[in-house]
């Protein structure tokens, strides 16, 4: 949405009034509570796959789900960019627009004998982003803000699809999972001003109600899980 999209270009002097006018557009004016959910029964065997793996994540907007995996243990990378659409309309601009079929996503890559995929899952579900909203999440609206899992492989999706099944199955969300699972055809970095989003802009009050809570949602449904440093993209590229 521009509206979201001005949070990032408009001076600090603005940010406050933007951001407040932003928070106040949409539905909801804070990140929607974490739900507590069962571990997934089918998920990877430890041991059963070497080296790191990687998995991409959309679940509204990549802020809030970056920054969560940037705070899980086992995760040694999580990027900001876009799936579903074609590297010609990669570019935040015309993906705002809704019309490209990607979505906002998270490129995650972690470490299968720290951290299996089913527990990524159960974060994912659970804390970084409401897997019952269609085409939304929170404030933000359209499908390029839907929840959708990119898998790479048939292992991927099959843990995937019956984790989904498990959870509708046991009735912890109000209402049906609406998560899509496609595919990974490519994933596009977005551009260097959205990489550590969260973390470089605390103050900015859509970080403040919509990201920092799931931040603290996943220290403490996860306390084992959390890391209170961050792993940045800019600090892998050596950049400031």
């Amino acid at each position: 949405m521009l509206i979201r999209r001005n949070l990032v270009l408009v001076g600090a002097a603005a940010l406050a009034l933007i951001g407040t006018g932003r928070l106040l557009l949409g539905p909801a004016t804070s990140a929607e509570p974490a739900t507590v959910i069962p571990a997934p029964a089918v998920d990877q065997q430890a041991g059963s796959t070497s080296g790191p793996q990687t998995v991409v994540l959309a679940g509204g907007c990549f802020w809030g789900v970056q920054a969560v995996f940037q705070h899980t243990k086992g995760v040694s990378k999580a990027v900001s960019g876009y799936a579903g659409g074609t590297k010609a309309t990669a570019n935040y601009e015309i993906v705002s627009s809704g019309r490209t079929g990607h979505a906002e996503s998270v490129e995650v890559t972690f470490d299968p004998n720290v951290i299996s995929l089913g527990t990524i899952l159960q974060i994912y579900f659970s804390v970084a982003h409401d897997p019952t909203q269609l085409d939304r999440q929170g404030p933000d609206e359209g499908p390029q803000y839907r929840s959708q899992i990119f898998v790479k492989n048939d292992d991927q999706k099959r843990i995937a699809a019956d984790y989904i099944a498990q959870l509708d199955k046991t009735g912890v969300f109000k209402h049906p999972i609406v998560t899509k699972i496609g595919a990974l055809d490519a994933f596009y970095p977005a551009e260097a001003y959205h990489q550590d989003y969260a973390t470089l802009h605390p103050e900015n009050l859509y970080i403040v109600y919509n990201d920092l809570p799931k931040i603290e949602n996943l220290k403490q449904l996860f306390p084992d899980r959390y890391q209170a440093t961050p792993i940045l993209v800019t600090a892998a590229r050596g950049t400031n």
